[in-house]
């Protein structure tokens, strides 16, 4: 039995959430210029410039699902908290390596930080398991909705930090987000999350059939539709620093682009619920996947600063519609006691899609152009589309 002042402890602890993931994806926009600049930097060959890009999304991808069992096991909060350790500890070491150079410890930097993205994915999760049945569309678009701070404050800390420790580039940038990963422990600190439905998690997670589940058609076409809608995101967000600075914009104008496109991805968050509610998840997930194909195309019209605005602006909205409507399609299918594994099946699915994502964003930039980059988009879209279609058919279509 609860007592009455935990009671009013939990009612903090959907804004508790919104605070932590506000603080925590603060770090988001700037890894996603870090890594290619820095890798340029350091990287023995052009090739592998976004390395270090490349081995986040690994690293996202191998510690997914099991951040997602420790939290099944020792809850929510902890399992937040490591994840801001993993993200502090990646800023101190990515501020090492460009002091010394040494490119290796910037690959273990981006590593350790994509662990802890990894982790912070599952606030979208945890803020559904707080509120009521009925409100959860909107509680998971609300919360990746409070990425907008990430969006309107990483880039300004990137580049009010990142000549800090001047004649080093970057250097300030990456000591920046230990010290923002310190703070973010704050609101995590004070969540008083349930233990109810983590003590029936717990009983029950070992007796969870996965490969059945994952058979289930709306499963499956959910785990589809997110991990193409992150995985088209990565391939054009990644090497768009590169390919803009060698187009002969400024470090600056990049900065810019990429804050615009982390605005697009997580200012629509404030509806996005509303339409799920409204349309349901399906159509919203197909509007997603049309909005990346139009990203796509701007991006093959020209390399103007326009397109790339443009593009990138789409891309951010169709990645929101897309996600987080492949997000509540998947949690609609399935039982409390099948959330933690198949939750993290999901990330990890996911993960492995961006890393491939980012690995061949990086070869196909080097080899070809921005505008092949964003011809390699258009299969994937595809695929998700017609496990869309096939759904349709059915009556778990909503």
């Amino acid at each position: 039995m609860n007592s009455p002042t935990l009671d009013v402890r939990q009612r903090f602890n959907f804004p508790l959430l919104l605070l932590g993931n506000a603080i925590l994806g603060t770090p988001m926009p700037m890894l996603i210029i870090l890594g290619g600049l820095s890798g340029v930097m350091l990287a023995p060959a052009t090739e592998l410039a976004i390395l270090p890009v490349s081995l986040q999304m690994l690293a996202g991808m191998l510690f997914a699902a099991p951040m997602s069992v420790f939290m099944g096991k020792f809850g929510r909060k902890r399992g937040f908290l490591l994840g801001a350790c993993f993200a502090a500890i990646g800023g101190l070491l990515g501020a090492y390596s460009l002091f010394h150079a040494n490119f290796l410890m910037l690959c273990l930097a981006h590593g350790a930080m994509g662990a802890a993205t990894s982790c912070f994915g599952y606030f979208r999760f945890a803020a559904a398991e707080v509120v009521s049945e009925s409100w959860r569309p909107t509680a998971i678009s609300i919360t990746l909705g409070s990425g907008l701070v990430a969006a309107l404050i990483g880039p300004e800390v990137f580049v009010y930090t990142k000549d800090y420790y001047a004649p080093i580039p970057f250097a300030g940038a990456y000591g920046a987000i230990t010290v923002i990963s310190l703070i973010g422990c704050l609101p995590v600190l004070a969540l008083a999350l349930p233990k109810k439905e983590q003590d029936v998690i717990k009983r029950t997670a070992n007796r969870v059939p996965v490969s059945a589940i994952l058979r289930r058609r709306p499963v499956y076409t959910a785990i589809l539709c997110a991990a193409v809608s992150f995985g088209v995101m990565v391939l054009l967000m990644a090497p768009t620093p590169l390919a803009m600075v060698g187009c002969g914009f400024s470090e600056t104008q990049a900065s810019d682009v990429i804050r615009w496109h982390v605005i697009a991805m997580f200012a629509p968050s404030f509806f996005t619920g509303s339409l799920i509610s409204r349309f349901g998840s399906g159509r919203i997930v197909f509007c997603g996947l049309f909005l990346l194909s139009l990203s796509a195309g701007s991006a093959m019209a020209g390399i103007e600063i326009g397109h790339f605005y443009v593009s990138l602006i789409l891309l951010g909205m169709g990645w929101n519609f897309g996600f987080i409507g492949a997000t509540n399609m998947l949690n609609d299918s399935l039982a409390p006691h099948e959330k933690s594994i198949v939750q993290g099946a999901n990330d990890t699915l996911v993960a492995l899609v961006s890393t491939l994502a980012s690995f061949g964003s990086g070869v196909i930039i080097s080899t070809f152009d921005w505008s092949t980059v964003a011809l390699m988009s258009f299969p994937l879209i595809l695929v998700a589309a017609g496990g869309l279609i096939a759904l349709k058919r059915k009556p778990q279509f909503a």
